[in-house]
């Protein structure tokens, strides 16, 4: 198993349990649960792959992923007293998700020869939208378009990993830093309530 294929079945498990939490939160019978981990999975790179010209897309030409989401559904609801015990579970795994597909959008974006902004462009899209798709589904308000710092930090990991490898780190290095980045933005934004300006009145 090559380094970045791991990092996509990393990135399919980590959004998979998020997609179940928020599932069994809203407690949707299994049938649900299941197509909400599916989706929460799957979008971004859906979404990415479509916009590169590559179908048929990943996850229906390689039965690893439809494999693998079933096998992460039964077992985050048989343990699912135990995860929450973890504090903030969903968060964790949904922040850990965003990392891994950002870097796993922006190597995609490299393959298919597009210019550094349009690859952290992709990998912001590859990250966010099977959330996007997860909490329009459970009726909720995407994060992405709340205040909260998420879309940003993939940008910020995404150009960091572009500097860094400019300044002639080895591409693997830099694509750690990059995932690593995109985490620890976003679990320092929310410990210290950095958000993105309010663009409203508080009278509003």
């Amino acid at each position: 198993m090559g380094f970045y294929q791991l990092v996509d079945i990393l990135g399919t498990i980590a959004f998979a349990v998020s997609g179940v939490l928020v599932a069994m939160d809203k407690r949707l019978d299994l049938f649900g649960v299941l197509i909400i981990a599916f989706v929460t999975a799957i979008g971004g790179g859906t979404l990415r792959d479509l916009l590169i010209g590559n179908t048929p897309v990943t996850w229906m030409r390689d039965l690893t992923y439809v494999t693998i989401i079933p096998i992460t559904v039964l077992l985050t609801i048989i343990f699912s007293h135990q995860l929450k015990y973890l504090r903030k579970s969903l968060f964790l795994f949904d922040t850990i998700g965003i990392g891994l597909y950002t870097m796993l959008g922006i190597e995609k974006g490299l393959e298919a020869n597009l210019s550094p902004i349009m690859c952290i462009a992709l990998g912001t899209m590859t990250a966010s939208f099977g959330g996007v798709l997860r909490d329009i589904l459970c009726n909720e308000i995407p994060v992405i378009f709340r205040k909260e710092i998420y879309a940003t930090a993939c940008i910020l990991g995404g150009t960091l990993y572009f500097i860094i490898h400019l300044l002639g780190v080895a591409e693997e290095y830099a694509y750690v830093v990059g995932i690593l980045a995109v985490i620890v933005m976003r679990i320092l934004a929310v410990r210290f309530s950095i958000r993105l300006p309010n663009i409203y009145s508080s009278k509003n």
